[in-house]
């Protein structure tokens, strides 16, 4: 398993949350950071002299035809052969690649501190990738192929894409055509039915695929920037269908895509609405206690409700707190905690604020920009260059399928991210309790990514540290943010790392775990089992006196646009 420096490359949260709120050249444009890089290299004029020269010298053996210059073997923008064989596409290429290792020299030779160096890669890594010429219409072999081969169409379909995508947010290109799917019916199809509707949240119970089932029921919290069914993203690939084969009794939130009105819905409204669905999931399956599975955002939540509850003495109605790519210490989580400041903080909040909401929209922006190459130039290609559409992929879809926060969380959000509130006993509170993660004792099992750009491994091992548990399971899954949680079993590139949490730093817990083949979800289920108490009968119709059947899973919430 490939292990990157993630807590160099990641993005947590926080940033999605308060650069949402600004646009996009608005993040780009200079500012103190700028000026400090420019400062730093001035004081260098050798070094920069050197850099430059060694550019001029290399575009000068480019321009004869002397230079080995070429793409990493990983760098899929000059695949095409037109990039090799045509000689002013060829000097064209390896011109840009040798200026941009020049500028990551430079950017190298300032040597930033930590916050300038995080803000200014950002803005480099923009400006670079943009000015590749493989973006460019003109000079492109695969738009002059496509152009070629449809008569000229590819052109006419590309204006109309990128009018389409640049007349509404978040603006860039498409990743997936907003037809290419349906909630239901091809994405979040495993049979189940609404039991529970408030004015916050959907709870929905999944129906027994086993004739017996285990006692202690399963109750997910997904996140709160997102809807619900990545943990239900297509047969075969879905937790909750697999977690459901293996005998889990299974219910989840669906949270309402609150609006406007609903801008005061902050860390207790949620916290109240978790505890409300572990009563109901308690009391529908006869169990004194549940598992909780919660991720990212919903696992900050479901920390915070899990302390709450140690802490008023009624802990013992958790069973196990499952907590996936989950920061609680953002100490230095990647770039977040280098854009965090207080003055960036309250604009942000004070934007949501006049709006009552965090557009979804803006934060799947800023995401798209987090990750150029993949996320916003490849599609740019395939979209606008090439005239084509973009291949249906489900999670690109649910991505796609954004939700709106509510002010309140959001201010929330932003507040505890910049005070790293959950590190500090006391520091913020949840229903009225000053939370205390030490507090927490159930058996608990943590799942970083160790790709994850969103909440890099790193910092959720940190956080699998907080917690109070004596049986702590931490786990490090192959891949990124969601491909770490859509793992099937069976995929034989998958691997996981466990051991117990133990060692303060992260790479000396990773130097004792061990290896293990396939999925972590084939481990997680038999962790459940071994604390799911006795197999009971499997329950013939869902639901319970007080919580009947309301509506079909995936119920009408996920629905709300």
């Amino acid at each position: 398993m490939a292990v990157t420096n993630a807590e160099e490359l990641a993005a947590p949260l926080d940033l999605l949350l308060t650069s949402a709120t600004r646009p996009f050249l608005g993040r780009m444009m200079p500012n103190q950071s700028w000026s400090r890089l420019g400062a730093s290299l001035a004081k260098q004029p050798g070094t920069v002299a050197n850099r430059v020269g060694g550019l001029a010298r290399e575009l000068g053996a480019i321009a004869i035809g002397s230079s080995d210059r070429a793409p990493a073997r990983a760098d899929k923008r000059f695949a095409d052969p037109g990039w090799e064989q045509n000689p002013l596409l060829h000097r064209t290429m390896q011109a840009y690649l040798a200026t941009a290792a020049t500028a990551d020299q430079l950017f190298a030779d300032a040597r930033l501190d930590w916050r300038d160096s995080e803000k200014m890669r950002f803005v480099l890594d923009n400006l670079l990738e943009g000015l590749s010429p493989s973006n460019n219409p003109l000079l492109s072999p695969l738009g002059w192929k496509a152009l070629i081969d449809t008569g000229g169409m590819s052109a006419v379909r590309g204006a109309r894409a990128f009018a389409r995508d640049m007349l509404s947010k978040p603006r860039v290109p498409a990743m997936v055509e907003p037809d290419a799917y349906a909630v239901g019916e091809t994405v979040a199809t495993t049979k189940g039915a609404v039991v529970l509707q408030t004015r916050v949240f959907e709870l929905i119970q999944y129906s027994p695929q086993t004739p017996t089932v285990h006692q202690v029921p399963l109750l997910m919290v997904p996140p709160v920037i997102n809807k619900f069914y990545i943990l239900d993203i297509a047969p075969g690939r879905s937790m909750i269908e697999y977690f459901v084969s293996q005998g889990q009794q299974v219910f989840t939130i669906s949270w309402r895509n609150p609006q406007a009105r609903h801008r005061n819905w902050g860390f207790d409204t949620y916290g109240a609405a978790i505890v409300e669905a572990l009563d109901a999931v308690r009391a529908i399956t006869a169990s004194d206690t549940a598992h909780l599975l919660a991720t990212c955002s919903g696992g900050m939540l479901a920390a915070m409700v899990a302390a709450h509850l140690f802490s008023i003495g009624e802990g013992d109605k958790i069973a196990g707190l499952t907590l996936a790519v989950t920061v609680l210490d953002q100490n230095r989580a990647g770039f977040a905690s280098a854009a965090m400041s207080e003055r960036a903080a309250q604009a942000a909040i004070r934007a949501s604020a006049k709006k009552g909401y965090l557009d979804g929209r803006a934060t799947a922006e800023v995401f798209a920009w987090l990750r150029p190459t993949d996320l916003v130039w490849r599609y740019w290609v395939n979209n606008y260059v090439q005239g084509r559409s973009p291949a249906a992929f489900d999670v690109l879809f649910w991505n796609a399928d954004t939700t709106r926060m509510a002010a309140a969380l959001h201010r929330d959000m932003i507040m505890m991210g910049l005070q790293n509130s959950l590190t500090t006993p006391g520091a913020v509170s949840m229903l009225g309790t000053p939370v205390d993660l030490s507090k927490i004792t159930c058996d608990s099992y943590v799942v970083g990514g160790v790709a994850d750009h969103i909440c890099p491994w790193q910092a959720t091992y940190r956080s699998a540290r907080l917690l109070g548990s004596k049986d702590n399971k931490y786990v490090l899954s192959t891949s990124g943010h969601i491909a770490a949680l859509v793992n099937p079993p069976g995929n034989p590139k998958a691997s996981f790392r466990t051991a117990p949490v133990g060692p303060e730093r992260a790479e000396d817990w990773l130097a004792s775990a061990e290896k293990c083949p396939d999925s972590w979800w084939v481990d997680y289920a038999a962790w459940l089992a071994e604390r799911s108490g006795d197999d009971v009968d499997a329950p013939q119709v869902l639901g319970a006196e007080g919580y009947p059947p309301l509506a079909p899973a995936p119920g009408t919430y996920v629905l709300q646009k």
